[in-house]
């Protein structure tokens, strides 16, 4: 089966692709095109499906770049290929030679393209790294090596809908306690239970760092389980693992 890749015109100037799990060699729960080394999958076989991704941009394997992700604020600005791992949650770089990527099974995967000044960011947002600032940092180091945030465009790719996102009144409070604005990203479910708007939340953080161009890929992980990876939906699933998706931008030469 052949790769499925989901782009946007807002990025057009670099090249880059949303993966789904469609296409790639893993099989059982992983089936597809997983590219995520944290999960349980067969190393040699996620790292063909990696050579798949990186066929399909164009590259080679080791063009690809990629952060040890921790659900944190953190951003590395990347002039070279790293010679070791480095952990955060958002890469930026204005290197050519170097495609930046991220994964997620529900979380965000959000990628920057800043053409007129050619600096590009990939980030990696669940609620956590959103809340605590990856998207509004991710621009702030775009800035910091020549970006302008009248020339960004950032795209969301697939994740978790609002209506599949169900958390407890906890969860509620962290967002809302010292923020009522944060309200406006919650509907009540039943009982005590909400339900988190991620992708309205994140484009508010995004517009709010002085970035104006804004899409989101509406497509979510956890209803589609022929298209996407969903950490939310193995363990409803009672499943041991879950694969990840791949989303990756490099700039144009």
């Amino acid at each position: 089966m052949k790769l499925k890749i989901l782009k946007n015109d807002n990025l057009l100037g670099a090249k880059h692709g949303f993966f789904t799990r469609l296409g790639g060699e893993s099989t059982g729960i992983y089936k597809g095109l997983n590219c995520g080394l944290g999960s349980m999958d067969d190393k040699k076989i996620i790292n063909r499906n990696r050579v798949l991704v990186a066929n399909s941009m164009g590259i080679s394997q080791s063009r690809l770049v990629f952060v040890h992700q921790i659900h944190s604020p953190d951003v590395i600005t990347i002039k070279n290929k790293p010679t070791s791992p480095v952990k955060g949650d958002a890469l930026v770089t204005a290197n050519k030679k170097i495609a930046l990527s991220v994964l997620t099974a529900d979380c965000q995967p959000v990628l920057f393209l800043d053409k007129k000044n050619g600096i590009i960011g990939a980030a990696h947002a669940g609620w956590k790294g959103a809340f605590t600032g990856i998207l509004q940092n991710t621009i702030k180091s775009m800035k910091e090596i020549g970006g302008e945030p009248d020339h960004i465009s950032a795209t969301i790719g697939p994740s978790i809908s609002q209506k599949n996102y169900e958390v407890g009144p906890e969860f509620f409070s962290t967002l809302c306690k010292n923020n009522k604005h944060n309200e406006k990203f919650f509907y009540k479910g039943s009982d005590d239970r909400f339900h988190f708007d991620l992708v309205g939340y994140s484009i508010y953080q995004i517009k709010k760092s002085g970035v104006r161009r804004v899409n989101c890929i509406n497509s979510c992980t956890y209803e589609n389980p022929d298209l996407y990876f969903s950490y939310r939906r193995s363990v409803h699933k009672s499943e041991p693992d879950y694969g990840r998706m791949i989303s990756t931008i490099m700039l144009e030469d």
